[in-house]
């Protein structure tokens, strides 16, 4: 006769995030960073943010809306450089919207690897 055991799952809450939400939020990062090369990762990303924000804890959940805003906005700042480029500006637009893209995405790994929400998940700067 076999015992059967309640299945747990083993997550930790530190800083009000639990282990599995904290790795997510750094997968959706890592996406992002590589979408540099491969576009579609950061689509994944981008989705992947959308479907976990509205079960995540507070603090991934900051960190989802974060990511999302970063997709979104650095969208616009590419499209605005894209169309300025004819008249020579563009180029400089597209490298200050990469770096910026970069910034979030850095920032948000340290925060999040010190397991604190994003402070101003809707700012449109860092």
């Amino acid at each position: 006769m076999t015992e059967q055991y309640p299945r747990t799952e083993q997550t930790t809450v530190t800083g009000g995030q639990t282990d599995s939400g904290k790795q997510l939020v750094m997968v959706v990062y890592i996406l992002y960073l590589v979408g540099f090369f491969v576009v579609l990762t950061a689509i994944a990303g981008l989705i992947l943010a959308y479907i976990k924000r509205g079960e995540a804890d507070p603090v991934s959940a900051s960190h989802y809306q974060y990511q999302i805003r970063t997709f979104w906005i650095g969208v616009l700042y590419s499209l605005v450089g894209i169309i300025t480029s004819p008249i020579g500006v563009g180029f400089l637009i597209m490298v200050l919207a990469v770096l910026w893209f970069l910034t979030r995405c850095i920032k948000g790994l340290v925060v999040n690897s010190e397991s604190r929400p994003i402070t101003d998940p809707t700012t449109w700067l860092w």
